[in-house]
Formats: C-alpha cells, sequence, structure tokens
C-alpha cells in the first residue's frame, strides 16, 4: 500500500464534528490491512470484503448505523 486509506462521507455522519470517528475508521482500516499485508493476502475481492466488513461492522458498533460501503482499490 502506498498510501490511504481514505475515507470520504456522504451523509450519514457531519464529517467536521466526527473527525474522531473518522481518524478511528482508518487506523482500524490500516491495521486489518496491514494483517492481509502480513498474511501476503493480494486478491483484490478479498481486500475489498475485508474492507467493507471492517467498516461495517466498526460503524454499527460505535453510532448504530450501517451506511453503504463502496471500497474502490487503485493498482499503480
Amino acid at each position: 500500500m502506498i498510501s490511504g486509506p481514505d475515507i470520504i462521507s456522504r451523509g450519514f455522519v457531519y464529517v467536521r464534528e466526527s473527525e474522531n470517528l473518522m481518524e478511528d475508521m482508518k487506523n482500524t482500516l490500516r491495521y486489518e490491512l496491514a494483517k492481509l499485508e502480513e498474511n501476503n493476502v493480494t486478491d483484490w475481492a478479498v481486500i475489498k470484503l475485508t474492507i467493507k466488513d471492517t467498516l461495517r461492522d466498526f460503524l454499527l458498533k460505535k453510532n448504530k448505523r450501517n451506511p453503504m460501503v463502496l471500497p474502490i482499490i487503485m493498482e499503480v
């Protein structure tokens, strides 16, 4: 991974009031992606599914919401 993850929110929280939540989401994703990298997982489908599941579970626990998560991975 070269950079990121970047998170763009539309409509489920007001970003300026939820900076801590957004940072927690990024940190959670960094941790999960590092685990995948340690295990040499390179399958895009597995990575996308991990991102979706991780964020869904995190947001459901933190603010009782279940927003749509659309992972976009750019290959360089």
